[in-house]
């Protein structure tokens, strides 16, 4: 029998999983999970990117103990972070997406670009951690200096274990510097802006074989995670999902970008999919939920969390993609000042935290509908926020959609499903 091993990093943990057909189905078990969480560093926000490689590492060992015929890995993992790159040494730090670097250089970049031609250009939605802002914020503190590349958080994890550079093209699309009609780097950006070229490489797509790891197979898959996401979903139809976790992804198939002003003033973003756009808009995720649990109610376990939000009376809603919940020192706080103190006990602030949720996917479906020029019925949640019942109860309230909620590891699932076609395609 052939198994295969998916390695997804979330922003907030990790896991391993081990995945293999059975009568048609696919079957899967964790074998590994571990941490992880950006931590503060000279005033920074930074990824512990050699912790996270040594769990990789411990995570295979695991894996392979168990089950001797493992063919093959993939990792996934978040966009837009990166390792800068001077031939084989990696240049720390790798900044976490949270942190607030390229808050003064946001009006610079648009002054040499407007964020119209960006988006007629890309598609990419516009997030201040984007890409495009990192690397100019790198560009202006003289980091660029002398480097030769640089490679994504999972491809820089796939390096390090087969030796092989690779640029992966779902993750390239997270970056706003991926021409939306050509799928490659957009030089006419990139010169622009005055930013190497040996930072934009040709791209693989997922399924591409790279090297070998310990007998392994090392494989592409669609390397961001929200897009072996989508491939994990069993969506009948096109119908819109939520990638629910740190961040909620909420969006559908189509067959081509949708770069227009509409979409542009939706904040809804473009990015690679396996044969299919992904038209799709971040909104800030149980990251608010989590964050005040950890800051009300230490110690307090995810269902407990989940009951105190049912309990609570508050109709309060906050604009959950305000950017002063991405990263405040305080989440009670924040909430605070976007209320007007009118949230009395923890239980209120996590309602709040829902129904904002909920609310916020009412209005992206709103326009996504509208964007699209179609209804739809259903709604599929799938990852760790699938499991908030009150959550998805308040998703069907609010949007008066048919919630499919799929508490499954859907990134895993979809890294596990390229790595077994591609390998198929290849014997």
């Amino acid at each position: 029998m052939e198994r295969y091993l998916a390695i997804d990093i979330g922003a907030s943990s990790g896991r391993h999983l081990v995945g293999w057909k059975e009568d048609e189905k696919l079957v899967t078990k964790e074998v590994f999970r571990f941490p992880n969480g950006p931590k503060e560093e000279n005033g920074h926000l930074v990824w512990d990117i050699e912790a996270l490689f040594r769990y990789v590492c411990e995570g295979i060992d695991i894996a392979i103990s168990q089950f001797s015929d493992i063919v093959s890995f993939s990792i996934d993992s978040w966009g837009v972070d990166y390792v800068l790159m001077r031939k084989n040494e990696p240049q720390f730090p790798c900044f976490a997406y949270r942190d607030l670097r390229t808050k003064e250089i946001i009006d610079e970049v648009h002054a040499i670009i407007p964020f119209e031609e960006l988006y007629r250009r890309t598609g990419c939605q516009f997030q201040p951690f984007n890409t495009i802002y990192q690397l100019y914020a790198d560009k202006k503190a003289g980091r660029l200096s002398c480097v030769t590349g640089l490679l994504m958080v999972p491809e820089y994890l796939m390096w390090r274990l087969t030796g092989v550079m690779a640029r992966e093209y779902t993750n390239a699309t997270t970056e706003g510097l991926v021409n939306a009609e050509s799928g490659r780097f957009d030089t006419y950006i990139t010169d622009l802006l005055s930013l190497p070229r040996c930072l934009f490489p040709s791209l693989s797509m997922p399924g591409t074989m790279i090297g070998e790891y310990k007998g392994l197979k090392a494989l592409l898959c669609a390397t961001h995670d929200t897009a072996s996401a989508v491939e994990g979903i069993p969506i009948n139809g096109a119908e819109p999902y939520i990638s629910s976790g740190t961040w909620s992804l909420l969006g559908v198939k189509t067959p081509a970008p949708i770069t227009d002003l509409a979409s542009m003033n939706a904040n809804y973003s473009n990015e690679g999919g396996l044969g299919y756009n992904r038209y799709q808009k971040n909104i800030m995720g149980m990251w608010m939920f989590n964050r005040l649990g950890k800051e009300l109610c230490p110690n307090t376990d995810f269902d407990t969390l989940a009951k105190m939000a049912r309990e609570s009376s508050t109709n309060v809603v906050v604009d959950a993609s305000d950017v002063g919940f991405l990263a405040p020192e305080s989440m009670k706080e924040a909430f605070e000042a976007a209320t007007g103190g009118r949230l009395k006990s923890p239980a209120d602030y996590l309602c709040c935290a829902l129904r904002s949720l909920a609310y916020s996917y009412k209005r992206a479906l709103c326009e996504l509908e509208n964007n699209t020029a179609r209804k739809y019925s259903k709604l599929y949640i799938v990852g760790g926020g699938a499991k908030n019942d009150f959550l998805n109860e308040l998703t069907q309230e609010y949007t008066g959609k048919e919630v499919v909620a799929l508490p499954i590891e859907a990134s895993a699932l979809g890294n596990l499903k390229i790595q077994m076609e591609a390998l198929n395609e290849l014997s």
